[in-house]
This record gives C-alpha cells, structure tokens and sequence, in this order.
C-alpha cells in the first residue's frame, strides 16, 4: 500500500470506493461533519452566557441615562454619544460572537473593511446637505420652519401652565 492510498482515507472530498470511508476525527473544525451545530471550538457555552450578561450590562447602562442617577443629566449631547457608544458595542458583541464573526478567517476582512469606509464615505457625503439645508428654502417652508425662539415661547407657555394649575 502507497503513501497516497494511506492518506486518501484521510482527505477530503467524495468516496469513490468501498472501504475508503474516513474515521471521524474528534478535531475536526467546528460546525464541519455530520451538520450538527458544535459549539466547542468556540469556547462552549459559557462564552456565550458571558456575553449575554454584558449585553445586559450594558443595556441597563444605556436605560441609567435617563435616571436621575445620571450625572449629565443637563447635558443630552453626553447621553446621546454614551447610547451610541454602548449600541456600538453591543452590536459588536452580537456579531462577534453570536454570528461567529470572531472565528472566522482573516477573509472577514476583506469583506468589513470596504464596507465600513464606504458607510463611513457615504455619511461625510451628507454632511454639506444636512449643514446647507435652510440657505435656499421656499418662502412657504420659510414661513412655517421652527426657529430657537419658537422653543423658548414653547418653554415658557409650558411653565406658565405649570405655575396656573391648581395643587390637586
């Protein structure tokens, strides 16, 4: 018996005679075989419950901003950029982990890269738009837009009505 036919029994690929069938290797990748799911080249599943209680972490951080716990409570901007940080991050965690992005080969990427600079293009390009939007308006729109003293009517009819209302 040849070199060859020793390995042939090993490889990859259809059987094309009898006795050819390979012996299941316990090392095989990962979710490679019989079709089943096998979580334990990913770490098993504490991993994942790991990565399910950071996801509730953070989540109770991003609800915590509008409590009165919250130390920028004056300050939206602060809480608007925290949500957004946290989202990010959970939404990493969801496709590292659970999409399995974090085992994959470096041929991820090749498919990331290109499309996060192409959103990250994408969004710049819009920046002129959203910045130049009020300079050529039509006197209609003119006429009905909100202004910042519009808010500030809007604030103060709101604490009069608060300060007229009768203690119950």
């Amino acid at each position: 018996m040849s070199d060859h036919d020793t390995h042939s029994a090993h490889a990859h690929g259809p059987i094309t005679r009898v006795g050819d069938i390979p012996a299941h290797d316990d090392h095989d990748d990962a979710g490679h075989g019989s079709g089943h799911d096998n979580h334990a080249g990913h770490g098993g599943i504490g991993k994942y419950l790991l990565v399910f209680v950071a996801l509730c972490g953070l989540t109770t951080m991003s609800f915590l901003t509008y409590s009165p716990y919250w130390p920028w409570r004056n300050e939206p901007h602060v809480g608007w950029a925290f949500m957004m940080a946290v989202s990010c991050t959970k939404a990493m965690l969801v496709v590292l982990f659970f999409m399995h992005v974090f085992w994959e080969a470096n041929w991820k990427y090749v498919l990331t890269i290109p499309a996060a600079m192409m959103a990250i293009f994408l969004a710049l390009m819009l920046v002129p738009d959203i910045g130049m939007r009020n300079r050529m308006v039509s006197q209609e729109r003119a006429l009905y837009m909100a202004r910042g003293s519009d808010v500030r009517l809007l604030e103060q009819a709101g604490e009069a009505k608060v300060l007229a209302e009768p203690a119950h």
